[in-house]
């Protein structure tokens, strides 16, 4: 499959990596497509891999996954371009962290709105899916989870979307999904966050997650 990474930091490197090695066709799009830091990225991956702009990306992808900080997604979106994005799986992995006043971070909206909705909205003809969102970038791909890997928690509005997230979720290795409810229920994912960074300060790692025990 053809896969459009928008962005190019840890999140979309990790993915990529994981996801190239596992025999997808996968492009990384950033501002700067030539920088030396994705030269490296490419060198270090094993499979199929490209760089490009952040349209390049969104139109290289049967599925496209946004990765960039969420204070810039909708700024990213119109750079990669709305028409590239529809009819096909858009995964966001992003968190609206408001880093304004240094760590931990807060919100930059939440309870009545979040930015899996908003990327929904900017994008109507999108499927769009809310997944990965809620672990360290160390646990994209081939998670090794200390208690146990948990399943990876999910939401968005098209069933069949979801289906297809859970595939792409088990070829990286998750044991599966957990399937949360509609876009909206990102408002309470993403509000997860910035708990998740203060346990990690508080225990000194980011190699953590959040397991829900459950028969």
């Amino acid at each position: 499959m053809k896969i459009g990474i928008v962005g190019s930091g840890d999140v979309a490197q990790a993915l990529g990596h994981g996801l190239a090695a596992r025999g997808h066709d996968v492009m990384l799009g950033s501002r700067d497509p030539k920088s030396e830091k994705l030269e490296k990225w490419k060198l270090g991956s094993k499979g199929k891999v490209s760089t490009g702009t952040m349209e390049d990306s969104a139109r290289h992808g049967q599925v496209v996954f946004l990765s960039v900080h969420g204070d810039a997604a909708e700024e990213a979106i119109d750079r990669a371009g709305a028409k590239n994005f529809e009819g096909k799986l858009v995964v966001d992995t992003m968190n609206p962290l408001d880093l304004s006043k240094g760590m931990p971070p807060g919100l930059l909206y939440g309870t009545t709105d979040s930015l899996g909705e908003r990327v929904q909205r900017k994008l109507p003809r999108a499927r769009v899916v809310k997944a990965f969102n809620t672990i360290s970038s160390a646990f994209m791909a081939d998670p090794k989870v200390p208690g146990g890997t948990p399943e990876l928690m999910i939401c968005g509005n098209d069933p069949r979307a979801k289906e297809e997230v859970t595939v792409l979720a088990k070829e990286l290795g998750w044991p599966g999904t957990l399937d949360v409810g509609g876009i909206e229920v990102s408002r309470w994912t993403e509000a997860l966050v910035p708990l998740w960074v203060r346990v990690g300060m508080k225990l000194g790692t980011w190699h953590h997650a959040v397991h829900w025990a459950h028969p």
